[in-house]
């Protein structure tokens, strides 16, 4: 989550932005009271109007048609100000959009390949990039949405790690955990201005760390975000996406949440992979990676 944030709206072998720099032990305070931390930016953003067709399946809720739209007042370091969390998505439920056909059948499906062209091109991948399309693999795979039904999503990882990353998101979908949408960060994303309602899980991104110059593991395909607005980036006054506020409460346990001791920490930790809920100067809850940053 630099400047790109996680604002990542619905777009579309599955995989795809944004996260973090590495954990810092002097620099930055713990974080402590979210709440007083949060400062109040006016006119906060309203529920989806009363009239608004209500979503045909029950476990969901209604989409605002603000949702991504509504560009936040920025902060000096390009982040948008925290915000109070709309009450439509304190318990976020929204169905998924679907880019691809969904499974025919309730089974996890995946297929891994080499990136396609069109995917390419519509990627963050340039030539400037630490890795080459080579090092990396498309895949695309099922996935279980907050509707309660199957869906299929893509995403972009590192070609070294590609079965693992099957493995991982193959004891997701066993287990119902639930994912909003997962696809490949578009490279228009990266740069765009905050409206922090973002969700996309995702891992290849071709940029630097959140606050800092050096490649983010996500530019080598070596990191995923779970569930962006659900498991916020959190650190002092900075909250992303900036309207995930309310998800600084852990002990509210919500679905799409990513919990210590649950099927998504227990599956990365299989794989040696660190998390960043476990950091101690500012919380990454969506953020796991192999190298632990």
């Amino acid at each position: 989550m630099t400047r790109s944030r996680i604002v990542l709206s619905v777009t579309g072998l599955l995989i795809a932005a944004a996260c973090t720099s590495p954990p810092v032990t002097s620099t930055a305070p713990a974080p402590t009271s979210p709440r007083s931390q949060i400062p109040s930016v006016e006119p906060e953003p309203t529920p989806a109007p009363t009239d608004a067709p209500e979503p045909r399946n029950r476990w969901v809720t209604r989409t605002p048609e603000w949702l991504g739209q509504r560009v936040l007042p920025e902060r000096p370091d390009g982040f948008g100000f925290a915000q109070p969390t709309p009450p439509i998505f304190r318990n976020r439920r929204l169905a998924t959009v679907d880019l691809f056909p969904p499974p025919s059948e309730d089974r996890f499906v995946a297929r891994m390949g080499p990136v396609p062209p069109d995917v390419v091109e519509r990627s963050t991948w340039r030539p400037r990039c630490p890795v080459s399309l080579d090092e990396l693999v498309y895949i695309k795979m099922t996935f279980w949405g907050f509707d309660h039904e199957s869906h299929t999503g893509e995403m972009i990882t590192n070609a070294a790690v590609g079965p693992d990353i099957v493995r991982i998101f193959k004891a997701m979908y066993k287990a119902r955990f639930p994912i909003e949408e997962m696809r490949v960060v578009r490279r228009d994303e990266v740069n765009a201005p905050p409206t922090g309602d973002t969700n996309d899980t995702s891992s290849f991104e071709c940029r630097q760390v959140t606050l800092g110059s050096t490649w983010s593991e996500h530019s080598y395909g070596l990191a995923i975000d779970i569930n962006p607005f659900h498991n916020p980036y959190w650190r002092g006054d900075i909250v992303a996406p900036e309207l995930a506020t309310a998800y600084t409460d852990r002990s509210w346990q919500r679905p799409g949440m990513v919990l210590d001791g649950d099927v998504v920490t227990e599956a990365f930790a299989a794989i040696g992979w660190g998390w960043g809920g476990h950091w101690s100067s500012l919380k990454d809850w969506m953020h796991f990676s192999e190298s632990g940053h």
